[in-house]
C-alpha cells in the first residue's frame, strides 16, 4: 500500500511538472489552432477506461471542427489542420492528457484507451483482460508502432504488455515514446 502512494506521489509530480515545463509550447499550439480554425482549443472525447467504464479524454484539437468522431487512422486528411500535423508530430496533442493522468483516469503507460465505437477493439480486448488495468497515455502498441487499425494485433500487444509490466518496461515505453532509437531496449526487454 505503501508503495502504490510513493508511486503515485511520483507520477503525479511528474504530471505536474510535464505540465509547467510544456505549458509554454501549448500556449503557442493552442494560438496557431485559433489562428487556423477557431475554438475550441481542446478536444474532449469519451473513451473506455478500466472495467470498461466511459471517460472523457482531453487532447489538444487537431482535426477542424466538424470532423467525424472516429479514430485519426479512418479520417481524410481533408480534416486534419496544418498546425495539427506539426502538434501530432511532436505529440504536443498527447500532454492534456497528464490531466486525466492526476484525475486518476488513465497512468502515463498502458493500452491507449479506444474509442466508443470501435466496436471490434472493444470486443478483442475483452477476451484477453485489457480492461483489467487502466489504461495509458502511451504504451507498447504505440512504441511499437500499431495503431487502431488492427485491433486483434492491437489487443495481443497489450496482452504482451500486461504479461511483462514492470517498472523498467513501464520506463523503457516512456523513454522510447519520445526517443525512438531506444526501443530497441525495449524489444530486448520483452522478447
Amino acid at each position: 500500500m505503501l508503495r502504490k502512494k510513493f508511486i503515485r506521489m511520483i507520477r503525479d509530480f511528474i504530471c505536474i511538472i510535464g505540465l509547467l515545463i510544456i505549458s509554454p509550447f501549448l500556449f503557442f499550439a493552442a494560438i496557431a489552432i485559433i489562428i487556423e480554425d477557431g475554438m475550441p482549443v481542446l478536444f474532449i472525447q469519451e473513451r473506455i477506461g478500466k472495467n470498461q467504464s466511459i471517460f472523457n479524454i482531453i487532447k489538444i484539437r487537431t482535426l477542424k471542427t466538424g470532423a467525424p468522431n472516429i479514430g485519426t487512422h479512418l479520417l481524410e486528411n481533408e480534416y486534419q489542420l496544418k498546425c495539427g500535423k506539426l502538434i501530432r508530430k511532436i505529440k504536443l496533442d498527447e500532454f492534456p492528457q497528464l490531466i486525466n493522468v492526476l484525475k486518476g483516469d488513465i497512468n502515463l503507460i498502458g493500452p491507449r484507451p479506444g474509442l466508443v465505437s470501435q466496436i471490434d477493439l472493444t470486443q478483442n480486448r475483452n477476451a484477453k483482460g485489457i480492461y483489467d488495468i487502466k489504461p495509458g497515455i502511451t504504451g507498447l502498441s504505440q512504441v511499437l508502432g500499431y495503431d487502431m487499425s488492427d485491433p486483434a494485433k492491437l489487443a495481443e500487444i497489450d496482452k504482451m504488455y500486461i504479461q511483462k509490466q514492470s517498472l523498467y518496461v513501464d520506463f523503457l515505453i516512456l523513454i522510447s515514446t519520445f526517443m525512438p532509437f531506444t526501443k530497441k531496449y525495449l524489444i530486448k526487454m520483452i522478447s
